[in-house]
């Protein structure tokens, strides 16, 4: 463009642009408090670094500062190297009460050697028991990924690296809730799950290797946050900012999410039949 970087309408442009990195550049500072661990949880490198640490006494975990009714929320992960087996980084949405809502990714540890397991869960209204688990195609503990989960009123969409592995669709017309009333804190822990965790709880942790040590960078929330009961999302001024809130997964996406449920997953409930003998949820026979 031979626009001349000196006039007024060059300058306005880089304002604008500057503003805007600025604007949604991750700050853990001011994006999340760490809840519980007694310390084991840290804000490093200027708020752009989020670790927590598990030893033989606690575990540790955070919360966001804002509160969110849709939203696309990606975070980047580095999980607990080496033989992590027995714990679990939890990363997920959750509101309160008996009747909540809940979207789940939780990192089950293994053995040195063996993958890790990405299991996956939604609650609507106190009703989980939608489990989805899969292997990775790639190794979660040597660099940073992106884990995200796409929400709007149509769908929720998990993904990892942009690559989508689960779609949970609102299916409100079988019968069948969907999470759309309440708002949602983000929440992550590393706790000690060696009762179930790996292979059922026959796996546990060799505490010899703590301090199990999880990271996080690169949060980013496209959302709708919720504040004195409103929503920061005006329905009736829909923008370009906020696409995702009519976002559905193009032909090369579902080409992909087949892809990684053909060839990664290792558990899905809507094929469990041996656990619902009186047959499959009903969001399980939709086509």
């Amino acid at each position: 463009m031979a626009t001349s970087s000196g006039s007024p309408v060059a300058v306005i442009a880089c304002l604008v642009f500057f503003s805007f990195i600025a604007a949604s550049t991750a700050n853990f500072y001011q994006d999340f408090d760490i809840t519980w661990g007694d310390g084991r949880g840290k804000i490093v490198n200027n708020g752009e670094v989020l670790t927590l640490s598990l030893d033989k006494a606690s575990g540790s975990g955070f919360q966001s500062k804002n509160e969110y009714l849709y939203g696309k929320i990606d975070m980047q992960l580095k999980l607990v190297p080496g033989n992590s087996a027995g714990t679990v980084t939890a990363y997920y949405l959750s509101s309160k009460g008996s009747n909540w809502d809940e979207i789940d990714f939780e990192f089950l540890g293994n053995l040195s050697g063996d993958p890790y397991i990405l299991h996956t869960n939604v609650f609507s209204q106190g009703k989980g028991n939608r489990e989805q688990q899969f292997y990775l195609w790639f190794d979660p503990t040597a660099d940073f990924h992106t884990y995200s989960i796409l929400w709007n009123p149509q769908r929720i969409v998990f993904s990892a690296d942009g690559t989508p592995i689960r779609e949970f669709k609102n299916m409100e017309s079988m019968g069948v809730p969907f999470p759309k009333n309440q708002p949602m804190r983000i929440y992550s822990s590393l706790w000690n799950a060696d009762d179930w965790a790996t292979r059922g709880g026959l796996v546990k942790t060799d505490w010899s290797q703590a301090p199990f040590t999880a990271s996080y960078r690169n949060f980013n929330a496209n959302a709708c946050t919720w504040s004195n009961g409103a929503s920061s999302c005006k329905s009736d001024n829909p923008s370009s900012a906020n696409s995702w809130l009519s976002q559905e997964l193009d032909t090369t996406s579902q080409e992909r999410l087949r892809w990684v449920q053909k060839n990664y997953m290792i558990y899905n409930y809507c094929s469990d039949t041996k656990r619902f003998p009186q047959g499959l949820p009903s969001e399980c026979n939709a086509s």
